[in-house]
């Protein structure tokens, strides 16, 4: 057992999941208990307990995990896929999340989920092929060996197969030579200078057809599959977060017309966003409600010719001057308190610039300076008397507005956890390079062993991210409820883009704090993802509120 690779490894990664299922349903029934009221889940128990149901979701993130890692590694073996990479990948996973489950799994630097928070023994999880598994997996050994076939991995896209089909691997190396010619060159001086991604970038992406990747066909998108819009957000994040993110607004906007917009509004709106003739941006967030979507106070009046006038503040809005629509929530029943009153608006704009950029009637903004993602800029906006056309009221219908962005989310996190891993592949690959070209006491850095065992486990920890939420994909692809596992895979997501940029910084030293160094921007970029469409303090919540109720 003290080889690089465990006999019988897929036997003893099968046999391991039973034992980790019933302690996951033992843990949901008991935090289940604590928070109950009668036969409902009460919301005030579920704060007073909120550690508790937080470590729940964790395990249930871990739980599934290894699931997909179970099963990724199945289908390689299926297709003769499966090599030593992808099993020592493999093996290491197991060892160390099985090894997290029993300990404790890090839900921050300094937050940890253990097993006793949830009321619960692990006693299950001692048999033979969980403490194997604990014992041997992730091994000195296994690290060493992984991250010499990692540098004998020159020219692939990735470490490890994916057990992706031949179509999207086609796509992922288009996207990733193009991140490599115009994206990769750039990023870092964008970053610095705090600029906007040049529209010409934009324009190709348009007519690579990222703005309209999965709107159908009919209505002159392409059609595709979530699954490819992973994959696209994975390499152009791995190029630049910024250019990653530029086709999430048109994803959100197309998605709420498609769930929610009458048949004139998906023929007038969805082929001017495939196409990029228009530019969406999401105007949801306001100052003071952050997730409490339900507190949101900004107001559209209807007035007699049937339109309406907005008025109110947001924040935090991506890419607000540059756009021609915006997905506007707005509260229309003044007399409601919570999300019934609201509705959602395709509220038009005129694009401004640099000297006026809210040139529109009725409301202004100005920018907020961040740390990162910085390419297509924040802004507060203020609306006073903004008008918006009656026919631009989504659906055609007041009062709807929380019920259609509910049906965004799926997609909206599943595409996130996507930008999570693209800024994850990042930062090892800008660590690694440097560990090899770095030399200290007459060695590359990544000779080693803690440099090689932090690259190392940043590729496993990409590998399991990007099966959870291939799997996420895979399920809204076949028309399947997947709202709790797209939110596990943005959960697991953003810490492991955070702890790949953290740890690619560390290889750095002191260099990796100069600005002029790319892992400063990484760092920076990574950030974001653990705040953004859910912070991971409510990610966690939603997730448990899916499990309990």
């Amino acid at each position: 057992m003290t080889g690089a690779l465990i006999d019988n490894l897929l036997t003893l990664t099968a046999d391991a999941l039973a034992p980790v299922e019933t302690v996951f349903e033992d843990a949901k029934s008991s935090v289940r208990a604590t928070v109950r009221e009668g036969d409902r889940i009460s919301g005030a128990k579920l704060e007073e307990h909120q550690a508790a149901a937080h470590a729940l979701s964790w395990l249930a993130t871990y739980t599934e995990s290894l699931r997909q890692m179970n099963a990724w590694a199945g289908r390689l073996n299926d297709a003769g896929q499966l090599g030593e990479m992808e099993k020592l990948i493999l093996q290491i996973a197991f060892g160390e999340y099985l090894a997290q489950i029993k300990g404790g799994i890090m839900m921050s630097q300094n937050e940890m989920a253990r097993l006793s928070d949830m009321g619960v023994d692990g006693a299950a999880l001692e048999t033979d092929a969980i403490n194997t598994l604990v014992a041997h997996g992730n091994s000195q050994s296994a690290r060493t060996r992984l991250v010499e076939l990692m540098r004998d991995n020159a020219g692939h896209a990735t470490f490890g197969a994916t057990g992706l089909d031949e179509e999207l691997e086609m796509i992922r190396e288009t996207f990733r030579r193009y991140a490599d010619d115009r994206v990769v060159p750039n990023a870092h001086e964008w970053h610095l200078k705090d600029d906007y991604i040049p529209m010409e970038i934009l324009e190709e992406l348009a007519e690579m057809g990222v703005f309209g990747l999965t709107i159908p066909e009919e209505y002159g998108g392409m059609g595709l599959s979530k699954a490819s819009m992973v994959v696209v957000s994975e390499e152009l994040s791995r190029g630049y977060i910024g250019v990653g993110s530029l086709g999430t607004r048109s994803e959100i906007a197309a998605e709420l017309i498609l769930a929610g917009g009458t048949d004139a509004q998906k023929e007038h709106w969805l082929p001017k966003i495939s196409s990029a003739e228009i530019l969406p941006t999401a105007v949801f967030t306001e100052p003071n409600t952050g997730s409490d979507l339900g507190s949101l106070r900004t107001r559209a009046v209807k007035n007699a010719d049937g339109d309406y006038e907005v008025t109110g503040n947001k924040t935090w809005i991506t890419h607000a001057a540059r756009t021609h629509v915006m997905t506007l929530l707005a509260r229309t029943d003044p007399t409601s308190t919570d999300h019934r009153g609201l509705s959602m608006f395709l509220a038009e704009k005129t694009p401004g610039d640099d000297a006026n950029p809210f040139p529109t009637e009725g409301m202004t903004g100005g920018e907020i300076e961040v740390l990162g993602y910085r390419g297509m800029k924040e802004f507060e906006l203020g609306f006073d008397g903004f008008k918006v056309k009656g026919e631009n009221l989504l659906g055609g219908e007041e009062g709807q507005g929380f019920k259609q962005l509910m049906k965004t989310f799926e997609a909206a996190r599943i595409q996130t956890a996507a930008r999570a891993i693209g800024v994850a592949q990042n930062a090892l690959e800008i660590g690694m390079q440097y560990a090899e070209d770095r030399k200290q006491f007459g060695k590359s850095l990544i000779n080693f062993p803690r440099v090689a065992n932090k690259l190392a486990m940043m590729a496993v920890e990409i590998m399991v991210a990007r099966q959870l939420t291939y799997f996420s994909a895979w399920e809204k692809d076949h028309d399947q409820r997947c709202d709790l596992e797209a939110g596990m895979a943005k959960l697991l997501g953003a810490r492991v883009a955070w702890a790949c940029a953290d740890n690619a910084l560390q290889i750095h030293g002191g260099n990796g704090f100069a600005l002029e160094y790319q892992i400063s921007r990484v760092l920076c970029d990574a950030r974001i993802l653990n705040i953004f469409e859910g912070a991971a303090e409510i990610q966690a919540q939603v997730i448990a509120r899916r499990l309990l109720g």
